[in-house]
Order: structure tokens, then sequence, then C-alpha cells
């Protein structure tokens, strides 16, 4: 059984559906690369054991590597949508987008640095994921503020710097 040939507005629509996944490809990509990057960056930080405990008991459950890089994209979504609200939102690029950029670095590290840990030291045990075999102690507090405010920092540099971009004469 011969395969019919494909018509010639078939052919004609192909390149389209690409450019269309291609684009939606990089849409994703872009979302990833900020948590992915901050994953890296912040790797360290799992030197510490109750860090590792904390990442194993998120589902999927026992898996680290996958609960470390889900919950850094996770983390990226506030400083994501900062950025876009900004870009959406404010008129032109200059000092208002530079003033949209300082506020998400700004709220985006209170979120990451002073209320994840707070969810994962008071919220977690409550919902049922007793994570440290310590007890929550001041250790676990300092790890978690720690490794927060170390991912705070890294997602607010590249904000800042195009927040300093935009402020200057002539902007971007």
């Amino acid at each position: 059984m011969a395969l019919p040939f494909p018509s010639l507005s078939t052919i004609a629509s192909a390149p389209a559906v690409v450019d269309s996944v291609v684009g939606w490809l990089w849409t994703l990509a872009l979302f990833l690369f900020p948590g992915l990057v901050a994953a890296g960056l912040c790797a360290p930080f799992l030197a510490a054991e109750r860090l590792r405990e904390l990442f194993r008991a998120l589902p999927p459950n026992g898996r680290l590597l996958t609960s470390y890089v889900g919950v850094s994209i996770a983390l990226s979504v506030p400083y994501l949508t900062g950025v876009v609200l900004t870009v959406t939102l404010a008129g032109e690029a200059g000092p208002a987008w530079s003033e949209g950029f300082l506020v998400t670095a700004l709220f985006g590290g209170i979120g990451v640095g002073l209320v994840a840990p707070a969810v994962a030291v008071i919220g977690l045990p409550r919902l049922g994921t007793d994570w440290d075999p310590t007890g929550y102690g001041p250790g676990t507090w300092g790890s978690l503020l720690a490794a927060g405010l170390a991912y705070a920092l890294v997602a607010a540099v590249p904000l800042v710097a195009l927040a300093i971009g935009m402020a200057l004469p002539g902007g971007y």
C-alpha cells in the first residue's frame, strides 16, 4: 500500500509549525535558565546534610537532584514574574524598567531569602513533611537562611546590573 503524497498546503505550513515549536522551546529555555544557573551556583550548599535531607523529603521522595533543581526553578518564578510585569507595565525602557528591576530584586530576595526558609522550617512539618532529624534548631535555620540569601544574591546581581544600565543616560 502506497502512502499518499502530502499536499502542497501541508508542505507549505511545515515551516510555520517548526517556527512555532522553536519559539515555544526558546521561551521554555528562557524561563528555566535563571533557576538552573542559580541551582548550579548555589550547589555548594548541598554539602550541608540538613539541606540534603530537605530535598530528599520533597517530591519526588528520595530524589535529591530532581527536588533541588525543581525548587531552584520554582524560586526563580517571582523574579521572572517581576521582570515580565516590569516590561509589560512600564511604558518604555529606561528609569521605569530600572525601578521595576530593583523592586523585583528586593521583593524576590525577601521571598527567597526569608520566606522560603520559614516555609521549609515551619510550614513543611505542619504539612506532614518532617525532614530535619535535628529538630529544626538554629543550625537548620542558619543553613536555610544562608542558602536562601545566596540564591537571592545570585538572582539579584543581573537585575541590579540591568537596573543600573537602564538608569544611565541613554538607558540601554
